[in-house]
C-alpha cells in the first residue's frame, strides 16, 4: 500500500501513515465520473481498503448512481428500507433512544450470503459532537502478521457464517426492550448457515485476508464447539490489534466506502442525547474464494 499523496489530475489520495485507509477529494460525487476518474477510485479503494470523500452533499439519487458506478446494488435482509428506496438504508438514532447503537460489534457485512457484498457506502446527513466514529480493522495486514505456521493451519479451513447472533428468533434484536427507531425484520432465514474459506483472497488484488468475524462466524468446519472457539478467539483477538484499527471520524456530508472483502467494522456509540442519521448502500458481491 502507498502510504504518499498521488495526484490523478485534480484528484488527490491522501492515505493513513498505515496506508490502510485514504481520503480522496478533488471529485463532485453528484455527477458521473469520467472513466479515468472512477479508475482511479477503484485503484484506490483496492489500494487503502476503505476511503472517504469529504464535503459530498449528496440528495437519494446521487448516492444511488454513485453506487451504481462502483457496482450493482447488493441484497440487504433483515432491515427495512427508507420508503421508497428499496436500496437506501437509513441508520437514524434519536436522541431519547436507549437501544444499544446499530452496528456495534466487529463484522463484515452479510458475510453469511452466499455472495456477501464487496463494498459497504456509508453517506453522513447528520453527525453528532461527540462519539459516532467508525472503527476499521485490515484483515489483510492481520492474515500477513501471522505466523507461517498458523498461515499453514488456516488455509484450508471453512468457516460458518450466520445471522442468527443478532437476527435469529432467539436473537440480540428478538430479546431486545428498549424502542428503536430502525426497523430490524428478525427472521428464522436468520439462523441459516453459509460457508466461506476462513483465508480469503482478493479477486482484485490478489492479497489474502482473514474472513471471520464474531457478529456473523459461528464455527469452523469439522472442529468441536471448543476447538473453534479458542482458534476464532484468538484470531478476532489479533485482527482487531490496535496496529490494525483505523478510527474514523465523521463530518457532515462526507461518503465513506470500505471493502468487506478484506475489513471489519465496528460502529462505536458515545453520543446518547444527540440525534445521527446516516445513509447506506451496499454493491453486491461474489462467492468468496
Amino acid at each position: 500500500m502507498s502510504q504518499t499523496a498521488v495526484q490523478t489530475n485534480s484528484i488527490q489520495v491522501t492515505p493513513n501513515e498505515s496506508g490502510f485507509g485514504a481520503e480522496i477529494t478533488g471529485l463532485d460525487l453528484s455527477k458521473p465520473l469520467p472513466p479515468d476518474a472512477l479508475d482511479a477510485v477503484n485503484r484506490a479503494w483496492a489500494d487503502h481498503a476503505v476511503v472517504w470523500f469529504p464535503d459530498q452533499p449528496l440528495t437519494h439519487d446521487e448516492l444511488e448512481a454513485f453506487t451504481l458506478q462502483i457496482g450493482p446494488f447488493g441484497h440487504d435482509p433483515f432491515i427495512a428500507p427508507m420508503e421508497g428506496r428499496p436500496h437506501i438504508l437509513e441508520l437514524r438514532r434519536e436522541p431519547d433512544e436507549k437501544a444499544r447503537n446499530f452496528g456495534a460489534g466487529w463484522h463484515s457485512d452479510w458475510s453469511f450470503q452466499d455472495k456477501p457484498p464487496a463494498a459497504t457506502l456509508l453517506h453522513s446527513k447528520v453527525v453528532p459532537p461527540v462519539g459516532g466514529d467508525t472503527l476499521y480493522a485490515d484483515c489483510t495486514r492481520a492474515y500477513e502478521a501471522l505466523s507461517g505456521t498458523m498461515k499453514r493451519l488456516l488455509e484450508g479451513l471453512t468457516a460458518i457464517h450466520s445471522a442468527a447472533l443478532p437476527y435469529g428468533t432467539k436473537g440480540v434484536f428478538a430479546q431486545e426492550q428498549e424502542a428503536r427507531t430502525m426497523k430490524i425484520i428478525v427472521s428464522e432465514e436468520a439462523e441459516k448457515t453459509c460457508p466461506h474459506p476462513l483465508v480469503r483472497t482478493h479477486p482484485d488484488t490478489g492479497r489474502k485476508a482473514l474472513y471471520v468475524s464474531p457478529v456473523y462466524t459461528v464455527g469452523i468446519e469439522g472442529m468441536t464447539q471448543e476447538e473453534s472457539a479458542a482458534l476464532l478467539g484468538f484470531l478476532y483477538s489479533h485482527m482487531t490489534k490496535d496496529e490494525f484499527v483505523y478510527r474514523h471520524k465523521w463530518r457532515p456530508n462526507m461518503l465513506t466506502m470500505w471493502d468487506n472483502r478484506c475489513t471489519l467494522h465496528f460502529a462505536d456509540g458515545g453520543y446518547d442525547g444527540h440525534l445521527r442519521v446516516i445513509h447506506r448502500t451496499t454493491v453486491a458481491g461474489d462467492v468468496p474464494h
